[in-house]
This record gives structure tokens, C-alpha cells and sequence, in this order.
């Protein structure tokens, strides 16, 4: 397919070869342009070798899935879900079936899951919050909890966020700067330019290459489609989640300020009502491994 310019020009010598295509002024090829213009997007992104907070967190994860810490949290996940998405179906409730999918892939008993559910059929008083504010440095955080005591969890969360010199804001205080979507985390291969061009055949929305992961984002409820698609093409698909990505994203490039940046998410997330942290965060990666090393 070919997009033809305004005004007739004679044959002429190809600009340049794209992916083994010729660009030409007059006749420019349409998939070599669109293929090159993502390619300028994507390398632009992470090429400094940064790592965004959704990836940093993700080893905290796999700790607390190992102790089992992550099984409270993913039921409360089920029954939110289950209250505010839609009803017990999976396949006409989208924030279930995400729910699901996270907790099988957590190994969480089928027992825990099938109990979750049946709380919320029976009336649980649990509520979902959406705390915004602002932690160490400015860095813009959305917490979302799931409590039955929305007064304690809110003075529980105040007292984190100004125990590290940040502030709780109002609703729209951060979440102007954050979209709702799904993250999909593909291991990354050696040739990775190959593999985010078929990223980007495939209906991928927007990628964000890190040293050893690919972050992938999708519109929320195609999700669990795209998910299941990447399985099927051979992608080994780390992890897969809803979330809150960030528009604008803050870089810490201090190891001290970034150490204490992630010990308040990480005070956050262990909080036992809180279900996701979602922060702008972004660190480069000589920075994340001098912390691991002194860890």
C-alpha cells in the first residue's frame, strides 16, 4: 500500500531502504513509514537504560509471592472485583478475570479464590479507595486500597505519605498524569528491534524497552485478548496486570534519594490494604544495581 503526495512527480531514486523497503519522496511506502516512525518512538523512550516503577516493583512481588504475603492482597482483589466490575462471570467481567488470572499466576489455592468470591456475594463490607499525593522529591503516587474501615486506612496512609516529608492531595491531584491501562511484562530477547516490530503488528498500543524486560501496554479490557494472543505467538509473557501508567514520568538519578523513594512504595505496598501502588517513577539502571549490590 502507497500514500501518493499532491502533486505528480517523474520516477525517482528511492530516499533511502527502510527494513528492506525503498522510501521514496514521491511514493512514499506506507508500512515502511509507519514501521519507522514507531521504531523512532520506541527507541526514544528507555534508550538511556532506565527502569520504570511498574518493572522495579515486580521483584518485590515475586518476595511477596514467595512468603505468601500477596494471598490476602489478591483476594481482596476478587471481591473489589466482583462488587464494582459486573458480577461473578469472568468472561462479562474483565476486572475479575484479571483478578483470577493474577492469583492463579501467584499459585493461590483455587480454594482462596472460589472463598473470595463467595464474600462478596455475601455482603463484605469492603470498599475501593483511590488515595493521590505526592512522596519524596515530588514523585506523583496513586495508592489504591481495599478496606472495611476507610477512616483507618485513610490516617494509616496519611501518616506514610508525611512520615517521608511528602502530602496526601485531593482527587485529580496526580491522577491527571497517570491513564488507566493493561501492562503486559515480556521477557526481552537478544533482537529486540524484530520482536517490537511484531509487537506493533499484533495491536500493541505502546512499548517501553528496559534493560531485561519489555513493557507493553494494551486499552484495559483488551487485556486478557492481548495476553492470551502474545502466549500464542511465543512470547514469554512475565506478568500481566491493570494499571496506572503515567504520562510524565519523574527520574531520580541519585542512589540515596532513589533508595528512599522505594522504601515508602515499598512501606505502601506492604500496607495490608493496599492493593497496587502505581508511581511516575524512573530510575536508571546503574542506579537500580548499586542499590541491589548494597542491599
Amino acid at each position: 500500500m502507497s500514500m501518493i503526495l499532491s502533486r505528480p512527480f517523474k520516477t525517482l531514486n528511492p530516499l533511502f531502504e527502510f527494513n528492506g523497503e525503498d522510501v521514496f519522496w514521491g511514493r512514499l511506502n506506507f508500512v515502511a513509514l509507519l514501521k519507522m516512525t514507531y521504531c523512532i518512538i520506541v527507541i526514544g523512550k528507555n534508550m538511556s537504560g532506565h527502569s520504570h516503577y511498574a518493572t522495579i516493583k515486580r521483584q518485590k512481588e515475586v518476595k511477596d509471592t514467595a512468603k505468601g504475603k500477596i494471598f490476602s492482597k489478591l483476594g481482596r482483589a476478587i471481591s473489589i472485583a466482583v462488587k464494582t466490575g459486573g458480577g461473578i462471570d469472568p468472561n462479562t467481567n474483565y476486572k475479575l478475570r484479571m483478578a483470577v488470572d493474577a492469583a492463579r499466576s501467584a499459585n493461590t489455592p483455587k480454594d482462596n479464590i472460589d472463598r473470595a468470591i463467595l464474600r462478596a456475594q455475601g455482603g463484605e463490607d469492603m470498599q475501593e479507595v483511590v488515595y493521590e499525593g505526592f512522596g519524596p522529591y515530588g514523585i506523583a503516587v496513586m495508592v489504591e486500597v481495599a478496606t472495611d474501615n476507610r477512616n483507618r486506612t485513610g490516617q494509616e496512609i496519611k501518616n506514610l505519605f508525611e512520615r517521608v516529608g511528602g502530602s496526601l492531595g485531593g482527587p485529580g491531584s496526580v491522577s491527571f498524569n497517570f491513564e488507566p491501562k493493561g501492562l503486559i511484562l515480556i521477557d526481552k530477547p537478544q533482537n529486540s528491534d524484530e520482536m517490537m516490530l511484531k509487537l506493533i503488528d499484533l495491536g500493541i498500543e505502546d512499548i517501553d524497552e528496559g534493560e531485561s524486560v519489555i513493557e507493553t501496554y494494551v486499552s484495559q479490557v483488551r487485556l486478557h485478548e492481548m495476553t492470551e494472543k502474545l502466549k500464542e505467538e511465543g512470547f514469554k509473557i512475565i506478568s500481566s496486570e491493570l494499571t496506572q501508567k503515567p504520562v510524565n514520568y519523574q527520574t531520580i538519578n541519585d542512589v540515596d534519594k532513589a533508595s528512599k523513594v522505594l522504601n515508602f512504595l515499598n512501606l505502601l505496598n506492604d500496607n495490608g490494604d493496599v492493593q497496587k501502588v502505581f508511581a511516575n517513577l524512573d530510575i536508571p539502571e546503574n542506579i537500580i544495581k548499586s542499590i541491589s549490590s548494597s542491599s
